[in-house]
């Protein structure tokens, strides 16, 4: 998902880094030029090119101090976005030249205005950064599916399993059994996409949408521990303050929109 997108015009000189950072952000130079610095290699770039920052990788660029660079940016994280990077040579190289490729340079125009929109702006971001994506596995293609992407399915699935199942009593052995894979295996690929345990994030999920309910509705808060598969509305007050930090009537009084 997007996480970031902007523009930049820079002075001469300005330099940012070095760095590391928390998601993959992908720089296209407008004008200008200047340099970037990953990997141990130096890059000098200009119009039309454009540079992928990895997460926890150090960075550095800097504009140049004669004709200093112009840019936009777009910053993605998630599963998934690793998985279709490596889809594209920009991968690998870490630079690449657009040219006069209107369309991908639109998809960065789209992704800046898309960001200004009141409502609803995650969906349509989200939707351009799929045809972003597109357009560079395209215009530069790279090895194809990788490994970590063929792992990162079943954590994408055992996502959806989760957001479909999140109201029933399920157990992380349950999930394992839907994706036809060990429970210990599940665990390890989970945490390591996610960050997180599928205990954990389970539980999360289910605060997250008992939250949404405590917002929105006037249901008590039996009837929404019950939505949340929480058959004993003492213990899921309990498991609520510990996440939230109060109970769920406090919350819904903080919070409340109806």
């Amino acid at each position: 998902m997007i996480y970031t997108c902007g523009y930049e015009k820079c002075a001469a000189g300005h330099s940012y880094g070095p760095i590391l950072r928390n998601g993959y952000l992908i720089h296209y130079v407008l004008e200008g030029c200047g340099i970037y610095k990953a990997r141990g290699k130096l890059f000098r770039l200009g119009e039309g090119d454009a540079f992928l920052i990895c997460p926890g990788e150090l960075i550095y660029y800097e504009a140049d101090r004669q004709n200093p660079w112009s840019y936009t940016w777009i910053g993605m994280q998630g599963i998934k976005v690793k998985g279709y990077l490596e889809r594209t040579s920009l991968w690998d190289s870490l630079v690449v030249h657009y040219g006069r490729d209107d369309q991908m340079r639109l998809c960065h125009e789209k992704m800046f205005e898309a960001d200004k929109l009141p409502q609803n702006r995650d969906l349509i971001m989200n939707s351009i950064m799929y045809e972003y994506l597109f357009l560079l596995a395209r215009k530069f293609p790279g090895a194809g599916l990788s490994k970590d992407e063929k792992k990162s399915d079943y954590v994408e699935e055992a996502l959806k399993y989760i957001e479909g199942h999140y109201c029933d009593p399920i157990t992380i052995q349950e999930i394992a059994d839907y994706l036809s894979i060990n429970r210990s295996y599940l665990h390890r690929l989970f945490k390591k996409f996610t960050g997180v345990s599928v205990q954990a994030y389970l539980l999360d999920y289910r605060i997250r949408q008992a939250c949404i309910l405590l917002q929105n509705t006037t249901l008590s808060v039996r009837s929404i521990a019950h939505t949340v598969s929480y058959a004993d509305p003492l213990y899921f007050s309990k498991l609520f303050h510990q996440k939230m930090g109060m109970s769920p009537s406090e919350y819904r009084e903080q919070n409340r929109e109806i």
